[in-house]
């Protein structure tokens, strides 16, 4: 179980915390062309022996070095303008179930996820932390990014990255709640939120903006309630 919880935080982090969105761009633009792209592909291979910390591993790294190329590389030529959220989706999917797929031939694991040794912790909550600050982050954007395009024409000024890092911090202090047992935190802080937003909506009267920040509230606290509830499952 520690080694599928190593090879899912080493693609979490070269898909989301090492990948800007240069090259994401980059390699929308040129495809296969895109050094970029082999460059992605070459880091979630050093990402695999580093965390797994055993260059004995480096057929189990060259195999989700291609199937990951593999998989983007798809991406990268079905996805059109209209269904990029879709394939996100589909994407991250295909990029899970190959990481499955290799950790039970290369491990042979017996499956029981209530049967964890201590030295896991530290990798659960590693994967917990970076998926609620980063990963999550992504999600949303792409749920939401159907609606988001209505808000493009306001012209009301924000600070750069301001909702961006609100996001992180909420999902910080739900899964810490969460995990602590602490479950009337949430409510203090769902309450306090909609005092600071109460003001921003009542002056605005936008019925769109209300349903945006909505959404995207009850979809921040819904991932990182979840996300807590399953690392204590694990643990």
């Amino acid at each position: 179980m520690i080694m599928l919880i190593k090879l899912i935080l080493a693609h979490f982090i070269g898909d989301f915390l090492l990948q800007p969105k240069s090259w994401v761009k980059e390699k929308e633009i040129k495809k296969v062309s895109s050094p970029k792209l082999y460059i992605h592909v070459i880091i979630h291979g050093i990402l695999v022996v580093i965390l797994l910390w055993s260059i004995d591993y480096w057929i189990l790294a060259i195999l989700l070095m291609l199937s990951h190329g593999i998989i983007d590389a798809l991406k990268l030529y079905v996805q059109k303008e209209g269904n990029k959220s879709e394939w996100f989706f589909i994407d991250q999917g295909l990029h899970i179930t190959s990481i499955l797929v290799l950790w039970v031939i290369f491990f042979k694991p017996e499956l029981n996820l209530y049967v964890l040794a201590e030295n896991t912790s530290f990798w659960i909550f590693t994967v917990a932390i970076l998926f609620i600050t980063v990963v999550s982050g992504i999600l949303i954007r792409e749920l939401m990014s159907s609606w988001s395009t209505a808000l493009n024409d306001s012209n009301e000024e924000s600070l750069n990255n301001a909702g961006k890092y609100i996001g992180i911090l909420e999902r910080i202090f739900v899964f810490t709640f969460v995990v602590s047992g602490n479950w009337e935190g949430i409510g203090f802080l769902l309450a306090a939120k909609s005092v600071f937003r109460f003001g921003d909506l009542k002056e605005s009267k936008d019925r769109k903006l209300t349903e945006y920040i909505l959404i995207g509230t009850l979809l921040s606290f819904g991932i990182a309630i979840t996300t807590g509830i399953v690392v204590l499952t694990l643990m």
